[in-house]
């Protein structure tokens, strides 16, 4: 019986890894290797040639890219890719990619903002939590030793019953609003449109949504058009006693006008994940017990890194098989 002939190895399918040369490819080696293992992860930084060759030399193959955290994806960029049909980007936000520039050339963007949904909201309602009830406060009033001298400590304000305004209801938002009514929170929103499959009141811009609000939670992208949406008028809106939690970006709120509304007790609080000019934290924002500060770290569990890493071997596979991709950015 004749051998059979050697069968050559399979080709993989090529994506092109875009990032600045300070990232890498995502840490964990054994995903590192399980994309190896699937695909042809073509690296312009791992590679001698220089960048703009390496790039022009394969750029007629690439249908697919994998964005590195916030590497910057711009129209001049794009323009480089011919055959470009698919960016896989491995962050929430997308506030480094031209989305418009995408979406008139039909490239399809997915990013990882279901993966880090629940951990983000769980974050969220934390944050939340701690500053209605002062939970961070009163544990340095504890540790400081001030219990048997001061005696009484302030009271807190209870979260069942607040009317709580999501500005961006998306993956995150959603979540954040699932929770919020386990706690028997009135929910309500605002986003680019309105969801025909939600019940909740929903208001065609955020000081109408501040003005009927207890408390803010801002879950949305930051754009040209959302930076600093989140201004005095709004703080003013949403009164004396109202609170901005923000697990979104750091320039969706006028730090300014925030740091001016909180020193001058025209808001109740804030719980703050991220930062205009991190990690800078403006230094007024130490001395306030009604101000909650995490250092940009709400997605920062072993489950969504694990969760991140299975969406974008989901969408990548399912790409190269003609199947339907997860958590597609819209572009309605």
């Amino acid at each position: 019986m004749a051998d059979k002939e050697p069968q050559q190895p399979k080709e993989l399918p090529i994506v092109l890894v875009h990032r600045l040369p300070s990232y890498e490819i995502p840490l964990d080696p054994s995903f590192r290797d399980q994309l190896r293992s699937q695909f042809h992860m073509l690296d312009p930084h791992e590679s001698p040639e220089p960048y703009d060759s390496f790039l022009a030399r394969h750029a007629p193959f690439i249908r697919v890219l994998m964005t590195i955290g916030y590497s910057p994806i711009s129209a001049e960029f794009l323009e480089r890719l011919p055959v470009l049909e698919l960016i896989v980007a491995t962050s929430a936000g997308l506030n480094h990619i031209d989305l418009p520039a995408c979406w008139s050339r039909g490239i399809v963007v997915t990013n990882v903002s279901l993966a880090f949904a629940e951990d983000v909201a769980d974050c969220a309602v934390g944050l939340l939590i701690d500053v209605l009830r002062r939970i961070s406060a009163a544990d340095r009033f504890v540790r400081g030793r001030l219990w048997p001298v001061k005696e009484n400590y302030p009271l807190g304000f209870k979260l069942g019953g607040k009317r709580v305004g999501i500005v961006g209801l998306g993956s995150i938002g959603s979540e954040v609003a699932k929770r919020l009514l386990a706690f028997g929170c009135t929910i309500a929103y605002t986003s680019r449109n309105k969801k025909q499959s939600v019940s909740f009141p929903f208001y065609a811009n955020v000081r109408d949504l501040a003005a009927n609000s207890d408390v803010l939670v801002l879950c949305f992208a930051l754009t040209k058009e959302t930076y600093h949406m989140i201004n005095k008028d709004v703080m003013v809106a949403l009164g004396k006693d109202g609170v901005i939690i923000n697990v979104g970006r750091g320039s969706l709120i006028n730090e300014k006008e925030l740091v001016q509304c909180l020193v001058g007790g025209e808001m109740g609080g804030a719980g703050l994940d991220v930062y205009e000019n991190e990690p800078n934290v403006p230094k007024e924002l130490f001395g306030l017990d009604n101000v909650v500060l995490s250092p940009h770290c709400a997605v920062m569990t072993p489950e969504s890194f694990e969760a991140l890493d299975q969406l974008i071997v989901v969408n990548l596979k399912a790409f190269f098989s003609n199947k339907p991709l997860v958590s597609v950015v819209s572009n309605e």
